[in-house]
């Protein structure tokens, strides 16, 4: 029996029939998204304000009360994926999606046993399971990605060393990656921790900058998570995926985040487009 199998045993299920009927459904295409405890996640509304007008979007925050963002915590809470499936499922979502990259390399499958979970778990529960953390091994390898640099933003250097790691894996050579602190914007990690996901708007461009130095042979430049830059002006957080137009402008190479790879992923499963200008992953749905 297999490691899968073993943690996750076979249950009966059947999605209810009656959302097989159109007639029964809010919208053409509802999308569900999970992100970790304790994150308000931008994802539902950022994914709703640039696809079509028939996708409705529901958002379930998985409940750790003790969460402490550390990676063992991920793995101990794993199982509550499929319990998001199963809930999503049995209320009509036609795609699910999780937020939060650093699941896919605490969850101890590997590549390989990542692709099988989220296929079984999709078989299971009727209904197309994505994660953020393998959706963008899966835009790279259909960008035709091999070089890359990973912006590694605020994460703790054990979560960006998995996702290099799980790139590796995945069959990428990783030129350079480094965080806000390796970068040398910020004194210690303590500094980056502090700014609790959010930082100042001309840092994207700055840290972008850096990575493209470090590796000017990289064939996409990537960041890592779900890192936020407010916007001047009035504040407003904005994730990659707001920003990978320009730059992409200032790179002259794709721009791809785990929020713009898992956006790609739900668009390709429900075999839609966003209808607002993006960068060049997303564009590419347009083809």
């Amino acid at each position: 029996m297999s490691s899968i199998a073993q943690r996750f045993p076979r249950s009966t299920y059947s999605k209810p029939a009656h959302w097989s009927n159109p007639k029964n459904k809010l919208f053409t295409h509802q999308v569900g998204f999970t992100c970790p405890p304790k994150d308000f996640d931008a994802a539902p509304s950022d994914f709703l304000r640039m696809a079509p007008e028939t996708v409705g979007v529901h958002g379930r925050m998985l409940h750790v009360p003790d969460y402490a963002h550390e990676l063992d915590q991920r793995l101990q809470n794993f199982d509550l994926l499929e319990e998001f499936v199963h809930c999503m499922a049995n209320n009509g979502a036609d795609v699910c999606a999780q937020v939060g990259s650093n699941w896919v390399h605490a969850s101890g499958l590997g590549v390989n046993g990542i692709r099988d979970h989220c296929a079984m778990l999709s078989d299971r529960y009727e209904t197309p399971f994505h994660m953020a953390g393998y959706a963008l091994v899966e835009a790279l390898r259909d960008r035709n990605v091999e070089k890359v640099a990973l912006n590694a933003a605020y994460h703790w250097p054990g979560w960006w060393q998995g996702t290099t790691g799980f790139l590796t894996e995945a069959g990428f050579d990783v030129l350079w990656a480094g965080n806000f602190h390796d970068q040398g914007w910020f004194a210690t990690q303590d500094d980056v921790n502090a700014c609790i996901w959010c930082f100042d708007h001309d840092l994207a461009g700055k840290s972008f900058l850096y990575t493209a130095e470090q590796a000017p042979h990289a064939d996409a430049y990537l960041i890592n998570g779900m890192c936020n830059f407010r916007r001047p002006g009035d504040g407003l957080a904005r994730r990659p995926v707001h920003l990978a137009r320009d730059l992409e402008d200032l790179l002259g190479k794709p721009v791809i985040g785990h929020d713009i790879a898992l956006y790609w992923r739900i668009f390709k499963t429900l075999g839609l487009a966003p209808e607002t200008p993006q960068g060049s992953l997303l564009e590419s749905l347009h083809a």
